[in-house]
């Protein structure tokens, strides 16, 4: 199904917008050729917080890395307020490192006798206050509360003691007064200037004592102020922040949690999908996000394809949905991978709460909350691996997680592919657009000319590339690429401008149009 065929995802009055030209705008920790990737450096989430000023990435070793937008803050003021002085507005949004914290480390629970690796599963932007950061992130088991705030550094004043004098100091300090040489005084002290001490020329005055004072240098520190941890006894998949500014969830396999941020030693279950007994599990949980604006409402994935919208309203376990979403398959389609391909790995709310988009492995889906009959919009983006669905289960890659995103005016998507590449789509009434770009200095290279008749599958429009490396990827007749050891699993599209920053392997590329 085309996009735009149904639902109106935006109003196009004068016809759908051209198709957005995506420029390099910058890269962090690029590889140079020929260099080892370290398991430990390679991303595995990118979230931008509300504002769009500051961009977090977590890895695999378990740090968290902020990084902080440059371009607004050179001339003060919004964009509005320059606009209106005709100041010359920055023409694409730019960041800058800003700080690095060890979110998580390895664990072993010896209970279960697991291993629990630090890598970063998620991380979620929180309310911003009095000029320090908070956001949460989450390993596989333990969700952690940071704050991160600019602090004066302190240091300790020189204390101003003649280095020749130094020593006739130090007597005096460890000087041992005898009991008997001590006069009592009145208020119960005592008067140690008996006639057995000896004070250094100058007297008491040259004795300085080291005063601690605050420069006028800032550094940046990230403090844990709580951890959540013991609640669940599968892999947590996601957190979402609940719109009140004060609770959370969190999802594994079977259960999803309800926490408030100034609570960390108990949480509420919301869903449990677990049997009674685990031989009828049929379905898990693979994504849960909250609504962005309604505090009661929140979505949940399957591995079954579909989506259930709860309301919180309704009970306090809420194992009942309120609505769901699923495409029912078409008659004498199903195969042994139709099941692990309708699985969904990523679901994000439009941010008028309006729309979800989902992506499972061959497509991206998006959905009207007001109807539930099926998506609005269908996006081919790995139609062209169909007939390689076999060698994907045998090297576990039918298994790869994608994330995907939408822009701020809800007008475009987009998701990560293999070969490092990413698509974007128009999602607006009429829209045709389907761009593939590469996570490179030159993400258009992998363009060619467009098809004449507008198609919403993207096997036409990659071209061959051959891999510098050992192995060149498998190529089909259309000119498609297999590469599938580069995988652009997690990227983020910025709240506010047409800005995208993704991640292949160890690399942060931003792009803008």
């Amino acid at each position: 199904m085309n996009g735009g065929d149904g639902g109106e995802v935006a109003s196009a009055a004068a016809g759908p917008p051209t198709p957005l030209e995506w420029k390099f705008s910058q890269v962090f920790g690029e590889r140079t050729a020929g260099e080892e990737v370290q398991e430990v450096d390679i991303i595995s989430a990118i979230e931008f917080d509300k504002t769009g000023d500051h961009l977090a990435t977590g890895d695999r070793g378990g740090r968290v890395v902020l990084f902080e937008r440059t371009d607004t803050k050179e001339h003060a003021g919004s964009r509005r307020d320059l606009e209106r002085m005709d100041y010359p507005v920055s023409r694409h949004p730019e960041f800058r490192y800003k700080t690095e914290f060890q979110s998580h480390e390895p664990e072993f629970d010896y209970l279960k006798s697991l291993e629990i690796e630090e890598k970063i599963n998620k991380i979620r932007w929180c309310q911003a206050a009095n000029g320090a950061l908070f956001l949460l992130s989450t390993n596989d088991k333990t969700i952690k509360y940071w704050k991160v705030q600019e602090k004066k550094v302190k240091k300790i004043s020189e204390m101003n003691v003649d280095p020749s004098k130094a020593a006739g100091n130090g007597s005096v300090a460890s000087s041992s007064v005898s009991s008997s040489s001590k006069q009592c005084l009145a208020n119960g002290g005592y008067n140690c200037l008996s006639n057995d001490l000896s004070f250094p020329p100058g007297g008491i005055p040259s004795l300085r004592l080291p005063v601690v004072v605050t420069s006028s240098e800032t550094s940046l520190v990230a403090r844990c102020r709580r951890v959540y941890a013991h609640a669940h006894d599968y892999h947590i998949n996601s957190i979402s922040n609940n719109s009140d500014g004060e609770t959370f969830i969190s999802a594994d396999d079977l259960r999803i949690n309800l926490w408030n941020l100034e609570i960390s030693n108990q949480s509420f279950n919301i869903v449990d999908v677990k049997p009674a007994n685990m031989e009828d599990l049929t379905e898990v949980i693979t994504s849960a996000e909250f609504h962005p604006t309604h505090c009661n409402m929140l979505a949940y994935s399957s591995s079954k394809g579909s989506i259930r919208l709860i309301d919180l309203r309704q009970s306090a376990l809420c194992d009942s949905h309120s609505k769901l979403f699923e495409e029912q398959e078409a008659p004498g389609s199903r195969s042994f991978f139709t099941e692990i391909i309708a699985s969904i790995s990523d679901i994000k709310f439009a941010k008028d709460g309006r729309h979800i988009l989902s992506r499972d492995y061959m497509t991206l889906k998006l959905w009207d909350i007001n109807m539930d009959s099926g998506p609005v919009a269908t996006f081919q983006v790995h139609e062209y691996l169909r007939p390689k669905l076999c060698d994907l289960y045998e090297n576990d890659s039918i298994f790869d997680k994608f994330e995907c995103c939408l822009s701020g005016d809800g007008l475009r998507v987009a998701t990560g592919s293999y070969s490092n590449l990413f698509r974007v789509f128009g999602c607006a009434p009429g829209s045709t657009e389907a761009t593939t770009l590469e996570a490179s200095k030159n993400p258009m290279r992998r363009q060619v000319q467009t098809p004449s008749r507008p198609s919403r599958s993207l096997s036409s429009s990659i071209t061959r590339v051959v891999r510098r490396g050992a192995e060149s990827p498998g190529v089909d007749a259309n000119g498609n690429s297999f590469d599938f050891t580069t995988k652009l699993l997690h990227l983020a599209w910025h709240p506010s401008e047409n800005s995208i920053a993704c991640a292949a392997a160890n690399s942060l590329y931003m792009y803008y149009a």
